[in-house]
């Protein structure tokens, strides 16, 4: 008897020792307003056509980072509040060599994904306690730990810094 293909995976899995990818959880559906859309590859997925779509509830329903830190978009020690950007790859069953953020107001940034994965870059969704205002950077902000590392401070990376993010391609 013909062992199907899966089969003869499993098989020569099992028998490597290796252990078996884990798998990713499906995505549920927003029940809200969607604020953000991930697309390209990415794993877990809740859309026809292939992309992770959130609502404001399922992000703040991730792993939450909290960060104080200074830009120099405000004034004074800033507390930022959401989901490591790495959390939400692993969410996603992402392993992206590059993103492409894309905001509300056009504005348009690719940068290698190790930039925000290796310098703990959130998705912030609050700021100082509130919601981020739509009119102020929000609902969304990308947002490094700048005081932690003073080579968050240059231009590199301060690009990256993508507020009111509605859109991210993962390459």
């Amino acid at each position: 008897m013909a062992l199907g293909r899966a089969a003869i995976i499993a098989a020569f899995i099992l028998l490597a020792g290796l252990p078996p990818a884990a798998a990713v959880e499906p995505l549920p559906a927003p029940t809200g307003p969607v604020v953000l859309v991930l697309e390209g590859t990415l794993d877990a997925h809740n859309t026809i056509d292939g992309k992770a779509a959130f609502d404001m509830a399922m992000l703040q329903a991730l792993p939450k980072t909290a960060f104080n830190t200074t830009t120099i978009w405000t004034d004074g020690l800033q507390t930022f509040e959401g989901v490591k950007i790495a959390d939400l790859m692993a969410r996603l069953g992402a392993k992206p060599a590059e993103f492409n953020a894309l905001a509300t107001n056009d504005y348009e940034m690719s940068f290698p994904a190790s930039d925000a994965l290796d310098h703990g870059a959130i998705i912030a969704y609050a700021q100082n306690g509130a919601a981020i205002p739509l009119d102020n950077k929000g609902p969304l902000w990308i947002v490094y730990p700048y005081d932690q590392d003073a080579e968050l401070a240059n231009d590199r990376y301060l690009s990256q810094s993508v507020w009111s993010l509605d859109h991210m391609t993962l390459y």
